[in-house]
């Protein structure tokens, strides 16, 4: 029943990523890391319903961060790309391919792997001592260099970045509902309006979902989904290795599953980046796009020249119509002398 909620949390954090990607594609270039973007995507039905099925995605993530031992908690949580994977294939109406199920299984692997090079300690009996949580602003400093350096891009580049900045703020943001729970495993509920861990979690909450909406809206969801897949486990393992005190082993065997983790993080991203049902949801969008919309918030319409209108008349080049062509110039009169009719004698001096 604990495995099957987890799973039942993944398909949420699926759906509820592809619905609001096909929503946050139609936003303006203009929008971009604006706070604007929020508030127009609160008016869009659709948009509503992905929060509300990731809401309760991470919501039954949290109910098995505090009943399951993490190291199966994180693996089951990722497969919410083959999720997302499997609804995008009918919207899109693109063929699934197995590279690209292949490539979401790797990803899964990978964090499986790095999940197991470990040893967690449950939820009561680690630490979460503040004087380690200089970890996660180190990870919020690497976040912010991802964004910004997505900022000077443009494109596939942009959504990855910045999907990669937002895949590590949710990591904070589970090293924040772990140390929340450990707050509500020695004290009552009204303890959490006490403490600082509450308040920054929404914070990461917030921050964290304003970040995907504009990786989601700079470009096709197989550019940001699989970033934010392995940005996520791989910034929760470290806060669990600093923070809450989970141990890793530096023998050969542990080092080589922690490396072999790290490629298939790096293959899986690789492969599910290609996935044309992912790219297929681009298109939908563009077609759904509404043709009213002001020149200045269409981000296509801004990058092509600007068309001044045809001058009304003849060119210059072009003669007027009560002009001769140059081929048909009209001759020239004769001089008055030349007129003269030659048979009238001439006056006698």
């Amino acid at each position: 029943m604990d495995y099957a909620t987890t799973l039942v949390a993944a398909v949420l954090l699926g759906i509820g990523f592809v619905l609001q990607q096909c929503v946050a594609e139609q936003e303006p270039e203009s929008r971009f890391l604006s706070w604007r973007i929020l508030t127009d995507l609160l008016r869009k039905p659709r948009w509503l319903v992905g929060i509300g099925c990731m809401i309760g995605g991470y919501g039954l993530s949290a109910w098995s961060i505090g009943h399951l031992e993490l190291t199966l908690v994180e693996p089951l949580l990722t497969t919410y790309l083959v999720f997302a994977l499997v609804l995008a294939v009918p919207m899109s109406r693109q063929a699934v391919k197995w590279t690209e199920v292949g490539g979401a299984v790797v990803l899964c692997a990978g964090v499986t792997l790095l999940s197991l090079s470990r040893s967690t300690k449950p939820i009561g009996l680690s630490f979460g001592s503040f004087s380690h949580w200089y970890v996660a602003a180190i990870i919020a400093g690497i976040a912010y260099v991802a964004v910004h350096t997505g900022h000077l891009r443009r494109g596939n580049g942009r959504a990855t970045l910045t999907g990669l900045g937002a895949g590590l703020v949710f990591g904070i943001q589970d090293a924040l509902t772990r140390q929340t729970l450990e707050i509500l495993q020695r004290h009552p509920v009204t303890h959490l309006f006490t403490v600082w861990p509450p308040y920054c979690l929404v914070g990461a909450g917030i921050v964290g979902v304003w970040l995907m909406q504009n990786a989601f809206s700079s470009g096709p969801l197989h550019s940001s989904l699989p970033t934010i897949a392995a940005g996520e486990p791989v910034a929760g393992i470290v806060l669990g290795i600093v923070v809450f005190g989970d141990r890793i082993q530096v023998s050969p065997g542990p080092l080589a599953i922690e490396a072999g983790g790290i490629a298939a993080l790096i293959v899986g991203v690789v492969m599910v980046a290609r996935s044309s049902a992912f790219g297929g949801l681009r298109k939908i969008t563009e077609t759904i796009k509404p043709d009213s919309a002001a020149p200045a918030d269409r981000p296509h319409d801004a990058a092509l020249p600007r068309q001044t209108p045809a001058p009304v008349g003849p060119r210059p080049d072009q003669p007027r119509p009560d002009q001769p062509r140059p081929d048909q110039a009209r001759p020239r009169k004769a001089p008055a002398r030349a007129r003269k009719d030659p048979a009238r004698p001439r006056k006698a001096t």
